[in-house]
Parts: C-alpha cells; structure tokens; sequence
C-alpha cells in the first residue's frame, strides 16, 4: 500500500470510484481543511510519516478540530468523579468534531470500495452517532431518552437544518431563482409519511378506549410488525438509491475552483477503517456518559429531559453536518442541502427508529412506537409543512423562516414541559405477555 501512497494521496483511481459524491460527503467537506505534508514528508521513517499524516488529516484536518479537547477532559471529569453536569457539557461537545470525523472517514473508505458499497457504509454510519446514544440509553432502560433523541432528530434535521438552509440560501440568492430537483423531495416525503403511519398507529391503537392493560400487549406486537415493515422500506429505499435511481441522490459535481470538495483519498484503506473503529469506540464512551448524566444535567441546569433530548442532542451531535447544509445553500446548491436534512431525516425515522426496537425485543426491553401526543403531533404537522414547502420545486427566504419559526414553537413547547421521571423498565424474560413497564398516571 505503501507505494501507491505518495504525501498521503492514492494515485491511480478510477473514475467509477471517484463519482457518485452523496449530498453527505458533500456537506461534511465543507468544514474541512487542506492539510500541509510538508514537514512530514521530510521524516525518515516510513511508519512514522504514515502515522504523523494520518494524525495531520484525521485529527487536525477538519476545521471542528479545536473542540477534541473536550474528549479527553470528558474522559478526566469521568474518571475523577467531576460535577456530573459537567461530564455531560464536555461529552456533548466532543461528539461534534466526532460526527463529522465519522463522516470523513466513510468517503475516504469509499474511494477504495466504490460507490455502492461506500453508499452503504455511509447508509449504515451517518446517524451513527444517535444510534449509539439509543443502544446505551436501552442498555439501562431508558426509553424514553431513546424516543426523545431520535425524534429531536429527525425534528432537526426537517426544520432547523432544512430551514436553517433555505431562509440563507434565500437571502443569500435573492435575485436569483432558487430551484430544486423535486423528485428526490418527493421521494423522500413519501418515506416519511409511511414512516409518521408506523409511528401514529400504535398511539391512536392506545387511544381507541381501552386500558392500557389491555393495550399494552397488542401496541408492542403492532410496533414490532411495523418496525419490519419500515425495516423493508428502508432496504427498498436504498435499492432504489444505490442502484435503480442512483443519479436522483448524486450530488452536483462542484466547480473547478471549488476547494472544498475532495477528489482523492487522503489516507489508506487500512488506516481510515482503524481510524473509523477507534472513533466508533470513542463515541460509545462518550454516549454512556451523555446517558448516565442527562438526568443530572437536567435536575442542575433546570432544563426538563425532553427539551435537552430533542432540542440539545440533535444540535450539537449533527452541528457539523449542518453547517455544511448551510454553507451549501449559500452557494445556491439546495439540492445537496435537501440531500442532507432529508436523507437524515428518512434514515433516522425508517433505519435507527425501528432497529432500536428491534434491538430492544433483542434485548428482552418492550420498547414501542407508541410516542405520546404531543411527540407524535409535532413529527406530523413537521411532515405535512416541509412536503409542502417543497411542492413546487422553488425556494425562498420565507419558506425557510417559516421552517425556523416551526421549530422554535416546537422547541418552547418541549421546554416549559416537564415531563415526570422516567418509568421503571424492567427486562422480560422472553415472552411478549408480560407487561415490564409501570405507566405513571
């Protein structure tokens, strides 16, 4: 490997695994900088000088990179027992330069495997980080962390990032007319409806009149069964992604003089995979911080579960992906910005959502998709605006401002809630007749 590397980059790549960039890949380089192998090169030793550059474009090759040291003094306030809120903050902020690294790493291990099998691996890790929160949170039962979170999520990326984009895109472009290809917004609605029907099934099912000891059972087996089917849509959904209807999702190719954009690989197979297994590891430590102190950073700071779940979390562990949503719409290429806040929407709702419950039966946990009203209205009427929004295939500034002007509605109202303390969840023992959860009244 170590001859077809010179200063980091990998000669000799075929055009089929150069293209194919995914509005992912496209957004995350933006907040990534050029790395100067000068110095480097210079080094003697061949192992050394890998292992110097790797460090150069992994670790301070993303402009996010003044934030890593809140890894390790995350890992000290652990470690020497630190006021818990404060092992929270520090975690929350290390997973920022985290996610983007993460993304990073899978377009570089996608100029090696091509195209499809990079498009899978960014399928599988793009929301890695609120899947590995989710496992943690139902590792020690807390499932209603784990519905907070993915549903702040995908609230994130439909209004906050997608607004975010369109209302600067907007005055950033004013006198120009900003269009969009419509047919992978469509797409994209049409999954998330499906997906908000799995999800309002099994509330209304509870809501039909009986008592939830008579509900409670059915509800689960309805949340399982429609966990598969949105399993199977998912699978659909990148079939016809990756392979039938490729060129719907590729992003546009920049110009010539845009730099942000990468055209090589700057590290080898081998490294990025190690690199991608350390900063998964990395991830699941800090996500079992986040998990273990929530409760106490809500109780110090005076801010409710909810509202840091599905307002704080999103935020910050995506800040990196969003910026670049934004960046993008700047320069009047909404398409990848759509590609972004839409892609993660729909994987979130149809990949994360029913994989944690059917992690949880795993498990032996009885998580459902029985989200509350209040949970269950905002993802609705979220839904119903942005499809409207993007109906007609244009874009302004006020499209965008009413997008934000959602979420913050959304985002009061989870923050004067104060929900009560999660129930105590217990594990089954395999059977689906008993009832592990003790409802609050």
């Amino acid at each position: 490997m170590a001859s077809l590397l010179e200063n980091g980059n990998l000669k000799g790549l075929s055009k089929e695994n150069r293209h194919g960039k995914t509005a992912h890949n496209m957004s995350s380089s933006s907040l990534r900088k050029k790395s100067d192998l000068t110095l480097i090169s210079k080094v003697r030793c061949g192992m050394l000088r890998l292992l110097l550059a790797n460090l150069q474009e992994v670790i301070l090759g993303t402009k996010l990179s003044v934030l890593f040291p809140a890894i390790p003094l995350a890992i000290v306030a652990h470690t020497y027992g630190f006021a818990r809120p404060w092992v929270f903050a520090l975690s929350l902020v290390g997973l920022t330069p985290l996610a983007e690294r993460v993304s990073f790493l899978t377009e570089q291990i996608a100029y090696y495997t091509g195209p499809t099998v990079g498009g899978l691996l960014n399928a599988t890790c793009g929301n890695a980080t609120e899947l590995i929160i989710a496992i943690f949170a139902l590792s020690q039962c807390k499932i209603e962390v784990v519905k907070y979170s993915l549903l702040g999520s995908v609230l994130s990326n439909l209004l906050l990032v997608l607004g975010t984009s369109l209302f600067c895109g907007g005055i950033a472009n004013l006198r120009v007319q900003q269009k969009f290809d419509r047919r992978q917004a469509d797409v994209n609605s049409l999954l998330l409806l499906l997906a908000l029907l799995c999800h309002s099934l099994p509330l209304m099912f509870r809501m039909s009149g009986a008592s939830d000891a008579v509900t409670a059972n059915p509800t689960l087996q309805l949340s399982r069964a429609s966990s598969i089917v949105m399993l199977i849509a998912y699978l659909a959904y990148l079939i016809f992604q990756l392979f039938t209807h490729r060129q719907l999702f590729e992003a546009q190719e920049g110009s010539e003089d845009d730099d942000n954009v990468e055209e090589e690989p700057v590290i080898g197979l081998w490294s990025g995979l190690i690199w991608l297994v350390g900063m998964t590891a990395v991830i699941s430590f800090l996500s079992e911080y986040i998990v273990q102190t929530i409760e106490d950073a809500s109780n110090s700071w005076g801010i409710s579960v909810s509202f840091i779940s599905i307002i704080l979390l999103p935020i910050v562990g995506n800040a990196a992906e969003h910026a670049g949503a934004i960046v993008f719409a700047f320069k009047n290429k909404l398409d990848i910005s759509l590609g972004v806040a839409l892609g993660s929407a729909t994987q979130i709702s149809l990949f994360v959502v029913p994989l944690c419950v059917v992690v949880a039966w795993i498990m032996g946990i009885e998580m459902d998709l029985n989200f509350d009203l209040l949970q269950t209205g905002s993802l609705a009427l979220s839904i119903i605006v942005v499809a409207l929004a993007l109906q007609d295939g244009t874009s302004h500034y006020l499209k965008g401002l009413v997008l934000l002007l959602f979420y913050i509605v959304i985002g009061a109202c989870f923050f004067v809630s104060k929900t009560p303390p999660n129930p105590v969840i217990t594990r089954n023992s395999g059977t689906d007749t008993a009832i592990d959860a003790i409802f609050s009244a």
